[in-house]
């Protein structure tokens, strides 16, 4: 008997295409979704599906083209949104990052912004970060801004926007899955590290309490704008667009000597 073939998952939103369709108002859009079949090893996401590469891919683009016309990385997105609420999350985000103040020459700031599924939790997250002597990337600071429409449990929302956070940071700085032609090698917490306590900035979490708005999930809401606002991050401080994850010190000084 044959293998099975499953056929490709075109619900909205669902399977690697989640959040590829971008929040921003663009005249034009052309939607690729490729499936590649007869890999190696079956591959699924732990969270969020393809949300969190999608969103990765689509805010670092729009980071390099807000740095291509020296615009502001804020005011570059606010300019291709049309949703009001998406505008008052990326405000406020402003508004709370200069609240802190200017940044050192050491540290690089990078935002990121995504509504989950396009029709869920609106986040917007800004991080300060610093790159090492030794090219490992420390966290220093981030900020947090959502809009889940009407809370009713503000410290549960802001309990799962700080551990989206986590688990994203966790992702872009240190998990990778290694394996060889006899299988995965990665299996244990030597050969699959994780984010260590020693690398875990501030947090501030802010809720936009949307009173008229119903409540909308935010389960898998922060991970995705994490990611790319870390790379964004990275770049801002050391010049480098890194385009894949784990941004561990091997693969910043390799990005460095291709430079």
């Amino acid at each position: 008997m044959a293998p099975y073939v499953s056929p490709p998952n075109m619900g909205t939103h669902a399977g690697m295409h989640r959040n590829l369709d971008p929040a921003y108002a663009f005249p034009e859009r052309r939607l690729i979704k490729n499936l590649v079949r007869g890999l190696p090893h079956r591959t699924s996401a732990m969270r969020c599906l393809g949300a969190v590469a999608n969103v990765f891919a689509i805010e670092s683009s729009m980071d390099e083209i807000a740095n291509q016309v020296h615009a502001d990385p804020i005011a570059f997105r606010q300019e291709h949104l049309d949703d009001p609420r998406a505008s008052a999350v990326l405000q406020e985000l402003d508004r709370r990052m200069k609240a802190r103040g200017q940044k050192r020459e050491d540290i690089g700031r990078g935002i990121a912004y995504a509504q989950y599924k396009n029709v869920m939790t609106r986040v917007g997250v800004g991080i300060d970060v610093m790159v090492t002597d030794t090219a490992v990337v420390r966290l220093d600071h981030a900020t947090i801004v959502a809009d889940a429409g009407r809370v009713i449990d503000p410290d549960g929302l802001t309990a799962q926007l700080e551990g989206g956070f986590m688990q994203a940071a966790s992702w872009a700085l240190c998990e990778e899955v290694t394996w060889d032609r006899n299988g995965i090698m990665s299996r244990d917490w030597d050969s699959y590290p994780v984010i260590r306590f020693d690398n875990v900035p501030v947090i501030d979490v802010v809720l936009l309490n949307a009173l008229e708005h119903p409540s909308v999930g935010a389960g898998e809401a922060s991970p995705g704008p994490t990611v790319a606002a870390i790379a964004n991050a990275i770049h801002d401080c050391i010049g480098l667009r890194l385009r894949r994850i784990p941004f561990t010190a091997d693969v910043l000084t390799q990005a460095a000597l291709e430079i």
